[in-house]
């Protein structure tokens, strides 16, 4: 089982994806959380990502795509992924079913987590205040919205198209949105 996450930044999605893994023993792809790994590993990568991420911006398409695919081994020995913040353009949505269709295998869900824009401002603010995490800075944070709401919109009539595309009301409690993820899983 493959699973895509599609949320805004604060959306949720690690949230979910954590509960996931515990319960299903998924293996959860969070781009975040690997670029976050890199820029803490010192590494030239990291060097690199830490200063687009400072800056609000995306990182190219051919360093996450080779992030993840780093990872797939490791998915398919948990029963599968879930990718959270990945794919972002529909370049690395075909990058990736053409990844998966070299090892036999596919997506077999999306859900998107709707949720409103202010109401995220209030989340992320409160998150930066508590973890500090330099992405969260409010500023930064609308650069990252922003990049979101435009790079991925063309991403939802992809997955729609292939009939894998489902939507939960992302500012629902944890239970209720778990519950909707839970159905489209079914």
């Amino acid at each position: 089982m493959n699973l895509i996450l599609f949320g805004p930044p604060a959306a949720g999605k690690g949230t979910q994806a954590k509960r996931l893994v515990e319960e299903k023993g998924m293996v959860q792809l969070s781009t975040g959380d690997m670029l976050r790994a890199a820029i803490a590993s010192g590494s030239e990568l990291g060097l690199k990502v830490k200063d687009v991420l400072a800056r609000g911006d995306l990182v190219t398409d051919e360093i996450v795509i080779a992030l993840i695919e780093d990872r797939l081994p490791e998915a398919e020995a948990g029963g599968g992924a879930i990718f959270d913040g990945f794919p972002r353009t529909v370049a690395q949505a075909e990058a990736l079913d053409a990844m998966l269709a070299k090892r036999g295998a596919q997506i077999d869900a999306v859900v998107r987590l709707k949720v409103d824009d202010s109401a995220l401002l209030e989340r992320i603010a409160k998150r930066y205040a508590e973890q500090g995490r330099p992405d969260d800075n409010p500023d930064t944070f609308v650069v990252r919205l922003d990049a979101y709401n435009r790079n991925t919109a063309p991403l939802l009539p992809y997955y729609d198209a292939q009939g894998k595309l489902t939507e939960a009301d992302g500012m629902g409690s944890i239970e209720s949105v778990a519950k909707a993820i839970d159905e489209a899983l079914a």
